[in-house]
């Protein structure tokens, strides 16, 4: 029986995992789960599963849910409160399901603790990967990788050599604008960009997918997963999204992880490494009903904000902060109607080249860097 502490529960990943939880009752029971601004979810989920502890964001969330909740449930909130769900607690395995850099403390709380890490905060390792791999190097923790591009990779380099691997190809659906130009860019609405053709995400990570910052952010990602230099990571285009990501070798010879799109089986995945489980209602993969599959290359110019995140990565310092937190800023602007689509490609140029860049940042600099980009994207972007 492996036991889960879950930060983010009622978001996409987090509903989902709890999904995954509830169909296996005799391999997995629930520690501890955080819950953010669906209150009205979160209870359904404290009543359903039965955390032994809950943390909520906000200290009048707390006041509210206190004589709502059983008394068997330990309710704390704020920072802290996502602390202590993360590492002070009985779990073995803590997903980060939470969006944002929010989930960086946490995580290295847990790694502390000893737990081992099933990730899915692209923003831990993009704004702290040399912190994050180095805390989990020193505690002997595993990082398990619940994006489905590097749980693929991941799959694929089982029983592998990374000395062997020549590249490593994240595919990606291209998003709700695969099919316009830039021109074409200009005028699109929010909803538009929220129509994702495969895949069913929040609304930040949906956005970031018709941007290709996804991507960009998951190409840094596996810089630090998978320990591969930025020249050995590529990009590739199948609109499809049924190969979920590559492994060339050295030999010429390439390995793929193929599936229907379905965020469970990578959360599966990660819960239950290194076995596997069925998974229930699940919609096995048919090849003759795809039929034909597609591919082709990103190009750097349409997709400004992929090529962004291949600089900052390749840069290293504090440029990856800024560039994920100018992200989470203007992608906010334009789902509350602030700003075009467009302008968040600007508003995350402007960010970066705002700052010379710091070496090996300290997490205290990182914190201050992070703060002071959304600050700056909100008051540049208020400007114009």
């Amino acid at each position: 029986m492996k036991k889960i502490s879950l930060l983010g529960a009622t978001g996409s990943i987090g509903t989902q995992t709890l999904e995954v939880i509830a169909s296996h009752p005799d391999k997995f029971s629930l520690e501890a789960i955080s819950i953010g601004k669906n209150i009205e979810l979160g209870l359904k989920q404290i009543n359903e599963y039965n955390p032994k502890l809950v943390s909520v964001q906000f200290k009048e969330d707390y006041d509210k849910l206190l004589n709502e909740i059983p008394n068997t449930v330990k309710l704390v909130y704020g920072q802290e409160g996502l602390e202590e769900v993360a590492s002070n607690n009985d779990a073995d395995i803590l997903v980060n399901a939470v969006l944002g850099s929010v989930g960086l403390a946490p995580t290295l709380s847990a790694i502390k603790a000893g737990k081992t890490i099933a990730i899915a905060n692209k923003e831990t390792l993009v704004t702290a990967g040399h912190i994050v791999t180095e805390e989990a190097k020193k505690h002997k923790v595993d990082l398990l990788p619940v994006d489905s591009e590097h749980s693929a990779i991941y799959q694929c380099l089982q029983g592998e050599r990374l000395q062997e691997v020549e590249k490593l190809i994240l595919t990606a659906s291209g998003g709700s604008f695969r099919h316009l130009d830039r021109t074409e860019l200009k005028d699109v609405t929010v909803a538009d960009a929220l129509n994702h053709p495969n895949w069913s995400m929040g609304a930040k990570i949906t956005i970031d997918s018709a941007t290709m910052m996804n991507k960009g952010l998951e190409v840094i990602e596996a810089h630090w997963l998978f320990n591969m230099p930025y020249e050995k990571i590529a990009v590739l285009l199948h609109q499809e999204s049924i190969i979920h990501s590559m492994v060339e070798f050295i030999d010429g010879s390439v390995i793929a992880q193929l599936g229907t799109p379905d965020m469970k089986v990578p959360i599966q995945y990660a819960l239950t490494y290194p076995n596997r489980l069925q998974l229930h209602g699940k919609k096995h993969l048919n090849l003759w009903e795809v039929g034909k599959l597609h591919f082709a290359k990103p190009s750097l110019e349409r997709y400004r904000c992929l090529y962004f995140a291949f600089e900052a990565g390749s840069a290293g310092g504090i440029l990856p902060t800024v560039l994920n937190a100018a992200n989470e800023e203007a992608v906010s602007l334009f789902l509350n109607g602030k700003i075009s689509f467009l302008e968040i490609e600007e508003a995350i140029e402007r960010a970066l080249n705002e700052y010379e860049n710091i070496a090996l940042p300290s997490l205290e600099v990182i914190q201050h860097i992070d703060k002071e980009t959304r600050d700056f994207v909100r008051n540049v972007m208020a400007s114009k």
